[in-house]
This record gives structure tokens, sequence and C-alpha cells, in this order.
């Protein structure tokens, strides 16, 4: 099979790492790439977000199967854009419809969307610019902590949380009325703060039936003790400790099945992978958000803890046989530690060379943001390399993880040394 992997960050190098493993795999192209992929595959410099360019190389080179990383291609109607086209309807596109990618899309089409379905979440609220002042009564009638969202997509940058209710009333004024995130915040979800632990669930789905991947627990903030902005994750581990046989089950029955279910009765094409960011309140789980796509840094720690060929999965995704096909699992643990950019979330430089690649044996390095330079691999992001290890627990990962950390340089990498010890 040729396939095209859109993406170019340490979620679609650990697809591209797994997808080359596979027995029906022929060639595999990743659409833009990074210096890791092109150890899996061959990169071709397509943004993923240039459906024509897409087209017009799926075309070319005869591909069978596209796969989408990220989010922004399926919000924008990838999947749509195959299937309306004559040449590409029987190439399968492994990623929901951009009906059903507006659960990562919109965060009101989710909530009202959980609501109709029964399924756990935060009690909310969602107003525009023109209902402005409703949003601030309903801030009035709730307890701080208050939790603001732009509706859009906003990288990871769209929520906040405040204690505050004068400063609450001015951030959402700001997110509304001068477009604080821009078209993102045009509509603003309020929800009520729900205070607990939490986790990261995934499934892949044809539609009709799922299969449950392992679950994981990513590190977003950039300080130790989760102190500092946000990030787009500083890393991971799998499994969850506290996430044990009864919690989910509940997750299964009142969560998973309720959400699959719920895209079938309403119609949504969906065929891929849903993320469902949870919280964990006193042994109940509850919906955060909804994600179209795999998490990342979770990606790094879930793939690897895969034994079954992907190809295959995606092949019963793609012919709706999901329900047929094997899923199995390494009986380990994985962890993930993310190297970033010194100065990141913020202003960060690029181009600083990195070395000691060649000398890890004992992890699996992911690249997140990097780039050849000839022979030499540089940074071309915040987020740059995940370095992931197994181990018979996740503390025995994890010190393989820093261990093999330790024997990797580049000018003012940083990476925080605390990931997985709330849990362990």
């Amino acid at each position: 099979m040729k396939v095209l992997l859109l993406g170019s960050g340490g979620r679609e190098h650990a697809l591209a790492w797994k997808i080359a493993q596979s027995s029906i795999l022929d060639e595999l192209y990743i659409a833009p790439g990074n210096a890791g992929t092109k150890q899996h595959g061959k990169n071709v410099a397509i943004s993923p977000t240039d459906f024509e360019g897409i087209k017009n190389f799926v075309i070319e080179n005869a591909i069978e199967m596209v796969i989408v990383g990220p989010e922004e291609p399926l919000v924008n109607g990838i999947f749509d854009f195959f299937q309306t086209d004559e040449k590409l309807r029987k190439v399968p596109v492994i990623g929901p419809s951009k009906f059903g990618a507006q659960l990562e899309g919109s965060k009101d089409f989710a909530k009202a969307f959980m609501a109709r379905h029964k399924i756990p979440t935060a009690k909310y609220g969602t107003f525009t610019a023109e209902t402005l002042n409703e949003g601030m009564k309903f801030l009035e009638g709730m307890k701080p902590p208050y939790v603001l969202k732009a509706d859009g997509l906003a990288a990871g940058k769209g929520v906040l949380i405040l204690k505050d209710l004068s400063e609450a009333k001015s951030e959402l004024k700001s997110m509304l009325q001068h477009q604080k995130f821009g078209a993102a915040s045009s509509k603003v979800v309020i929800e009520q703060f729900l205070d607990g632990i939490e986790l990261s669930v995934f499934v892949i789905t044809d539609g009709e039936s799922f299969k449950l991947l392992p679950e994981a627990k990513d590190y977003k903030r950039i300080g130790e003790g989760d102190t500092g902005l946000n990030t787009g994750g500083m890393g991971a581990i799998s499994p969850v400790p506290f996430a044990d046989s009864g919690f989910m089950d509940k997750v299964h029955n009142r969560i998973i099945v309720p959400t699959v279910k719920g895209l079938k009765t309403e119609g949504i094409s969906y065929k891929g992978f849903i993320f469902f960011g949870l919280i964990n309140v006193k042994g109940d789980p509850y919906v955060i958000e909804y994600n179209c796509r795999m998490g990342d840094p979770e990606t790094e720690v879930v793939i690897p803890r895969l034994k079954s060929d992907i190809l295959d999965l995606f092949e019963g995704v793609a012919s709706n046989t999901l329900s047929e096909r094997d899923i199995q699992f390494i009986d380990k643990s994985a962890a993930t530690v993310m190297m970033v950019s010194g100065g990141y979330p913020e202003a960060y430089e690029k181009g600083k060379s990195i070395y000691g690649l060649n000398t890890i044996a004992e992890s699996i390095v992911f690249h997140a943001g990097t780039s050849a330079d000839g022979p030499s691999i540089v940074s071309s992001g915040g987020r740059v390399l995940t370095v992931t290890s197994y181990g018979k627990n996740v503390e025995t990962a994890l010190e393989k993880s820093y261990e093999s950390i330790s024997k990797i340089k580049f000018e003012g990498a940083y990476y925080r040394k605390d990931i997985g010890y709330d849990v362990i």
C-alpha cells in the first residue's frame, strides 16, 4: 500500500515510525514531515492544508490511503474534499468529515452534542458580542474559578482560567469585542470549573465500531510542578495509574459508547481518531474537550504501546470492518519527555545544531520541530524532540528517558524534570 501521512510534528514522527513497520506498506510519504520522519519514508514539501497540492500528489503517485495527523486540515474539510472529487473519491482519508471535526473545531458544537447525548461534562453557556451582557450575568451566577474558552481553534491558547470575577468579565469582553483570539473567540463558552486530575483517552472508529487505545496523561505547563505558561505539551506517560478497570468501565459506558452512537445517530461521518480530554472528579469521568485527532505528545507514548499493525487497523476504518480487526498492546509502560527551545512557549531561536542523537540506544527519539541542514539536524520549532522509553512501570521508563536526554545537546535546550512524578 502507498500511504501519504500529513503533518510535521512529534505525533507524525511516531505515526510514521509505526506505519513503517507494517507488513502491508509499500511506500510511505510524509507531507511535509521533519528530519526524523525521513528515516521512515520520503518527505514531500506540501502543506497539510494545501488541498490542491495534496490532490495532485495523490494522483501522480497513485496514493492508496491518506492519514491526517493535525486538526487543521480536518476542520477545513479534507475528508469532504476527497469525497466530492471524482478522481479522489476512492482514496480513503483517515480522519472525520468537516462536520465531525467540529467536535474539536467548535467548543459550542461539542458541548451541545454532549448535552444531546447525556455525556457528562461541565455546565456551560455560549455567548457572542451581541449577548455580552448575558455573558456577564452568567459569570455573576457562577463560583470562581471562571473558565472561558474560545469557541474555535486557537492553537491551544484559547482557554483562560481566572479566579477574579472582574478579570473574568474584562477577558470576556476582550475575547468577544476585541477578538483576543481572532475569529476563534467570536463565540465564547463559559464553563463551570471541574476540580480533579486529567487524562487523555483515545479510540479509533469506522463510524460503527471502535477500538480503545492505551490511555495517557500529558503535562502542559512549561514549569515544574505544573507552573507557568501553557505549552503544546512537555511530556506524557502511559498507562495512567489511577485509570483502573472500574474507572475505565465508566469512561467506556458513559462517554465513549454514547459519543460513537451519537455520531452515528446524527448521521455524522466519522472515520478516524477521537481524543477524549477527560477529568477524574472523585472517581467519575467528565469530558473537558474532544479532539478529532491524536494528541501530541500523547501519541509518542500511546503508539509505541500498540503491538498490532496500524495499517491493518486503518484498513478496517476505511472498509468499515474495524470490528473484525485485532488490536493488541505491548505489556510495558511508556514515558516521553519533551526537549524544547530556550524561551518557549514565548520567543525562541531556531537553527540550533543538535548533537548526540546517534548515541541513544535505550530510547526512541521522535522529532517534533527539526529540519536537516546538510548532514546535521537543527531545531526548527519550540518543541524540538521528544524522548520515549519503555519500562516495567512508568518510573523505570522515565529513568531511561532522562538518562537518554542527558546525552542530547543543543543550545538553550530545556525540559521538565518532574514528568509523571505526580502520579507515581
